[in-house]
């Protein structure tokens, strides 16, 4: 997962997002994080399973 604070331009990737997201709202409480699933169109699914992107 890669969380991008969206007015910094501070990104973190790791396993599932939440150390990342953390450690910037840490350094910037009030920080705008967006998140997504690196290979993949979506971060999470609910009643399905995520598609993988195939890039051609």
């Amino acid at each position: 997962m890669i969380v991008i604070d969206a007015e910094t331009g501070e990104y973190g990737i790791d396993e599932t997002g939440v150390e990342t997201a953390l450690r910037l709202k840490q350094k910037r409480p009030l920080a705008r994080l967006f998140t997504m699933r690196v290979g993949y169109d979506v971060a999470f699914s609910f009643g399905g399973v995520p598609l993988k992107r195939i890039v051609r």
